[in-house]
């Protein structure tokens, strides 16, 4: 599923209610708990924040024999 940054203001600002509905990615959800939506928002966050990160990641070998 596709998330947006709008997604994730509508979620945030229905937490900041209180209300337990709230659309996202074009879909009308019901949650049940806060826990849930809190969730869900970190869920989203993540996407975005993995979406805007770099394509690529960069390891380098550590040795303890000199190699």
């Amino acid at each position: 599923m596709s998330y947006t940054q709008a997604d994730a203001d509508r979620l945030r600002a229905s937490i900041a209610k209180g209300a337990s509905e709230v659309e996202v990615a074009g879909e009308r959800v019901k949650f049940r708990s806060l826990a849930d939506m809190r969730a869900t928002l970190a869920m989203i966050e993540a996407e975005l924040a993995g979406a805007r990160g770099p394509a690529f990641g960069v390891s380098y070998p550590r040795t303890t024999r000199g190699l």
